[in-house]
C-alpha cells in the first residue's frame, strides 16, 4: 500500500492534466549515491505486465516488482520550503540517509 497526501495527489493530477496523457505515476527505486538507493517518480502511460498497480481516486500508482518491497508502505507528499518544492517520500523502512539527502539505505 502506498499513501498519497491530498496535496501530492492534487499536484500529480495537475501534472497529468498539463502533460495531456498518462494513467498515473510510477514509483520505484534505483541504485545511486553513497547510501545505495534513491526514489524515482515518473509519469506513466501504460504499466508493464509485471507491475503492481494501485488505484487512487483520479490516477494510478505503478510499482515494479523489484521496488515493491522497498516502497510498500511509503507516504508520498508534495512540499514547498522557501524556493524549493517537490515530492517527498516518508518510508519507515529507511535505516539512514546520506548527508546530501540524495540516497537512502533500508
Amino acid at each position: 500500500m502506498i499513501d498519497v497526501t491530498a496535496v501530492a495527489a492534487q499536484k500529480i493530477q495537475q501534472n497529468l492534466s498539463r502533460r495531456g496523457s498518462g494513467i498515473g505515476i510510477r514509483i520505484g527505486t534505483r541504485t545511486t549515491g553513497c547510501s545505495g538507493l534513491a526514489y524515482v517518480l515518473e509519469y506513466v502511460d501504460q504499466p508493464e505486465p509485471t507491475d503492481q498497480v494501485f488505484d487512487q481516486e483520479t490516477f494510478k500508482i505503478v510499482v515494479d516488482p523489484k521496488s515493491l518491497p522497498i516502497v510498500d508502505g511509503i507516504t508520498v507528499d508534495y512540499v514547498r520550503q522557501g524556493l524549493n518544492e517537490g515530492f517527498e517520500f516518508t518510508n519507515e523502512k529507511e535505516r539512514d540517509r546520506c548527508g546530501c539527502g540524495e540516497s537512502f539505505r533500508v
